[in-house]
């Protein structure tokens, strides 16, 4: 019976990958009332699915394809339109480009070079993901009530976080590489 409900889960990244682009012109718009609406409706299907897929052990090869690419359009989608409308600096929105940009590739590498699957998340980047998405949605609230505050800080620890996971990344990576060629 449920194998009927596998593709729960991939309806849910696709439906994530679908609110991207209304998340994304809301936001050019300055509609971030309508915006952080989707983005958590976006947020929510990013745990449910992964909830679900490990759960109710439905998890599918498309799967471990879609949510990645699902997390990386919605979160490097959101950051792009942000520094556009001059809402957050120049260097987070790199930073955050950067590290969704390695890891893609660092999975490219390791899926061609080393296994046939996709490399699983580590609990930093899955942490980092989550603080991220938190970081994203207090620029949202910060434009929606107004809030004239500085978020030095929190740039600053956003950017230590994303840093530290693209670091263990890259550390993984080439352990795995050396591990690889050794054998």
């Amino acid at each position: 019976m449920t194998k009927y409900f596998i593709f729960i889960p991939n309806l849910l990244s696709i439906i994530r990958i679908a609110l991207v682009y209304p998340i994304l012109n809301n936001i050019f718009l300055g509609n971030y009332q309508i915006s952080i609406l989707f983005f958590i409706i976006a947020s929510i299907t990013d745990a449910l699915d992964g909830f679900l897929a490990r759960t109710m052990n439905w998890q599918t090869r498309l799967g471990t394809i879609l949510d990645p690419v699902a997390d990386k359009l919605l979160l490097s989608g959101t950051i792009f339109i942000f520094w556009l409308n001059e809402l957050i600096p120049f260097y987070i929105f790199i930073i955050f480009i950067s590290r969704d940009i390695a890891i893609l590739l660092g999975a490219a590498i390791q899926m061609s070079l080393i296994d046939t699957e996709t490399p699983l998340p580590n609990f930093l980047g899955k942490l980092t993901t989550g603080l991220q998405i938190a970081y994203i949605s207090i620029i949202f609230i910060k434009e929606i009530i107004n809030f004239d505050i500085s978020t030095y800080l929190l740039d600053v620890f956003i950017i230590i976080v994303t840093l530290l996971s693209l670091i263990v990344y890259a550390y993984n990576w080439l352990k795995d590489l050396r591990i690889y060629h050794n054998e």
